[in-house]
């Protein structure tokens, strides 16, 4: 190994920082811990030391990251989430394992099938105030890193006209049946004004909708899938797709904004009903699931209403989600113990709804 430096632009070796670097784990860890994931997978394989140490640096990040991405004005180059993702891996710590990936429906559909709707865009924060964008190009993605006692797993179920039967093993390997350690499950059906596709969706979610656990989703336009078994994704295929949350460490609640909750006050009561589930804020994400037909016009021309309601009583906890076509979901809230305590008597259908709002909260165990 040669180090460069030296003035006059002259090259050495200098034996003592090469016995450092090759043989004082503790030395070279240390250093490891200022390189981004890109940057430690290249280093690993140096040698056996170095490979060792990227391990257990690895092993220490392990904190869901985000990027968010919203249109600059005058450029054109791509979807803007697109350019944001590309930079920022560059420099992200964690090696993501999962990633929830949601951007508006215009990077699917084309503006002629835009014209004369509302536009489903997606809405998501960093560290700062959450922002809803009703209208324009924007996006986030989460990355979950490998998480110990947690299992988060991806599903994706395509509508067969021929088969409509979901096998019992298909939702075992996703972890949907036979798992005690499911404690979240976010749904989504896509394609949902397609002929058939809400009845679909309601099959799917029957099948786990009385389990002790947390569901929240909704459906949107789209769906670009780089797992599917049909790749490129039909573009008249529906089905359902979604995340899995299982282990022990797992907190979770929800509450139903309904129609009734249209100003400042009635918002900011649905947020104390989440606040009193107790939920610890750190590595907690905050998912908001919102009809097209709320926002700024159901607001009375009030921007922001509900994500500031929810910053509001969840100062620290990041949050992310999206306008759509229809809401899943209710008010669930849970004990100590993961006992799920209903704050109304809910049945299946009641889990789906129109012109509401989904406001939900995952925490992921302590940080260690």
């Amino acid at each position: 190994m040669e180090l460069v430096g030296g003035g006059g632009g002259s090259s050495s070796t200098d034996p003592r920082s090469t016995y450092v670097l090759s043989n004082l784990a503790e030395v070279v860890e240390r250093v490891f811990t200022f390189l981004p994931a890109k940057a430690l997978l290249r280093v690993a394989g140096v040698c056996r030391l170095w490979r060792e140490c990227v391990r257990r640096v690895l092993r220490t990040h392990r904190s869901v990251t985000w990027i968010t991405g919203v249109a600059e004005a005058g450029n054109l180059e791509g979807h803007c989430l697109v350019r944001v993702v590309a930079e920022a891996l560059e420099n992200v710590r964690i090696l993501p394992r999962t990633v929830l990936y949601m951007a508006d429906s215009e990077t699917f559909i084309s503006l002629e099938e835009c014209r004369g709707r509302k536009r489903v865009t997606p809405m998501g924060s960093g560290s700062n105030r959450p922002q809803e964008i009703e209208i324009g190009e924007s996006g986030f993605a989460l990355l979950f890193p490998q998480i110990e006692g947690i299992k988060i797993q991806p599903f994706h179920f395509i509508k067969d006209p021929k088969n409509l039967t979901l096998e019992r093993h298909q939702l075992a390997e996703v972890g949907l049946l036979d798992n005690p350690e499911l404690r979240v499950v976010l749904v989504f059906g896509y394609n949902c004004c397609k002929v058939g596709a809400g009845n679909y969706l309601q099959r799917v979610v029957s099948t786990f909708s009385n389990m002790n656990i947390i569901l929240a989703g909704g459906q949107v336009d789209n769906l670009s899938s780089l797992t599917c078994e049909k790749n490129p994704l039909d573009i008249d295929a529906t089905g359902v797709v979604g995340l899995s949350f299982s282990g022990h460490r797992i907190q979770s609640a929800t509450v139903l904004l309904n129609e009734d909750v249209n100003d400042v006050k009635t918002a900011e009561a649905a947020m104390q009903r989440l606040k009193a589930a107790n939920i610890p804020e750190q590595n907690t994400i905050g998912f908001m699931f919102a009809c097209v037909g709320r926002g700024v016009q159901y607001y009375r021309a009030k921007r922001n209403v509900e994500s500031d309601a929810f910053r509001k009583f969840f100062p620290s906890v990041p949050l992310f989600g999206f306008f759509g076509n229809g809401e899943i979901g209710c008010d669930r809230i849970v004990t100590g113990n993961f006992i799920l305590r209903r704050c109304n008597e809910v049945k299946e259908e009641d889990l789906f709804h129109s012109y509401t709002t989904i406001m939900a909260l995952i925490h992921l165990g302590a940080s260690k």
